[in-house]
């Protein structure tokens, strides 16, 4: 069986691996010179720099299924926040996966103890709750779930709006509480990490799986045309036709709509990260908890990189990651300057003077859209005409773990069909 995968990404590179090993030759083109999608990292001046703030959650499923997460010398954050505002900070953890945050979490009073045992009690209910069902039932957006559960809106507003807005790219909390039960026991199972040489170390991993399975892949030449009529495919790929058994688009939402005729979400979450860096003697007292801007989105949040993997920063330097939440017509320069005014705002006893830019990523397609019920209008891996399949999180939900998964499940559904 010959089957054509367009498309480098987590998802595309999952399909590979699996329909390799059960036999197929398989073929997979990547218009990029790398694979990854949306997931990658480059170096710049010794610095780390994945594109946009980006982690892994270690209690996917799909992430234990399908990575060796051992061979990627992966990098721990602490578990919660330090909650800042203008001559403030608090830490809230989770005292279970961090005992010496449990007295600071305790004390803190931007969120009430109330609400704390709540927490505790969803992190118990979420437990017993299996992976497969989090997106059954009833769905409804974050903020209402919230409320229904009794949280106050003190820590909606200070915890919960720029958590799940890192989170989401939704600080308004329309999300689908589907995603927020899912995100948070993945965070109270498991840890969140990165590789030590960056996120881009988990496509490579996936990319060395595939080829070690049999898979080609061809990077700098991607698939321009897929054309399905009855029982039969044709490829337009490099300047050559291919007439494979079957071919899973694995690219974008939009040119995987384009490529196989179908509808696939194409409302956006944008972002923009500012990677910068700090002296490293210029120590935040959050260590490798992320920062979270309780005042207002601008930035949503800072993430101490180096911190948490010092192989992300050069020796005398740490690297600091803000996010901004959508498109922002401030240029470059002006979004270092309000990172710089953001913490100095937070830690008036410091001085930002030192503070320089590294680069910034401006991502128009982060996610996509997620609101209540948007599961119903995903369309499946064999939606298409014909044996064309998709693989993408577009297919399951906007995630590492949608990718993941989504790719596993191509794959079977290509294997299904050829028996």
């Amino acid at each position: 069986m010959h089957v054509v995968v367009a498309g480098g990404g987590l998802a595309g590179l999952v399909a590979a691996r699996h329909l390799a090993e059960a036999g197929a030759e398989v073929e997979l083109f990547e218009e990029r010179e790398e694979v990854g999608g949306r997931v990658r990292s480059r170096t710049v001046d010794g610095f780390t720099l994945d594109r946009g703030f980006q982690v892994l959650f270690t209690a996917y499923p799909a992430a234990r299924r399908e990575l060796d997460l051992d061979a990627l010398n992966l990098r721990r954050f602490a578990p919660g926040a330090t909650i800042a505002r203008p001559n403030h900070r608090s830490t809230l953890s989770d005292p279970l996966g961090q005992p010496s945050a449990a007295v600071p979490t305790l004390l803190n009073r931007d969120v009430r103890t109330g609400d704390k045992l709540r927490l505790f009690r969803l992190q118990r209910e979420l437990k017993r709750r299996e992976w497969g069902t989090l997106f059954d039932g009833d769905d409804t957006s974050i903020r209402e779930y919230l409320a229904a559960e009794g949280f106050s809106k003190a820590f909606v507003e200070n915890f919960a709006a720029p958590f799940y807005g890192g989170i989401t790219l939704d600080r308004s909390l329309s999300t689908s509480s589907h995603v927020f039960e899912y995100t948070f026991k993945a965070l109270s199972e498991g840890e969140t990490v990165v590789p030590a040489a960056g996120m881009g170390a988990i496509p490579a991993q996936l990319r060395r799986r595939a080829e070690t399975a049999g898979a080609t892949i061809q990077t700098g030449t991607g698939v321009t045309g897929v054309d399905a009529d009855g029982d039969e495919v044709t490829v337009e790929a490099g300047g050559e036709t291919r007439r494979p058994d079957a071919v899973v688009v694995a690219t974008d939402p939009k040119s995987a709509g384009d490529l196989a005729d179908i509808e696939t979400p194409t409302e956006a979450k944008a972002c923009v990260t500012v990677h910068c860096s700090v002296p490293d003697h210029q120590t935040l007292d959050t260590g490798s908890r992320i920062l979270l801007n309780a005042d207002d989105d601008r930035p949503n949040t800072v993430a101490p990189m180096s911190a948490a993997a010092s192989e992300y920063a050069p020796e005398g330097r740490d690297l600091l990651s803000a996010t901004f939440l959508g498109e922002q017509d401030d240029d470059d320069e002006e979004l270092v300057e309000t990172v710089r005014e953001a913490l100095d705002s937070w830690y008036p006893e410091n001085h930002f003077g030192e503070l320089e830019a590294v680069a910034v990523d401006r991502i128009e397609f982060a996610q996509f859209a997620q609101p209540p019920g948007f599961r119903s209008s995903l369309p499946g891996v064999d939606a298409p005409e014909g044996p064309v399949y998709l693989a993408g999180d577009y297919t399951q939900w906007s995630s590492i773990q949608g990718a993941l998964e989504s790719g596993k499940r191509a794959a079977d559904a290509v294997l299904a069909d050829d028996d």
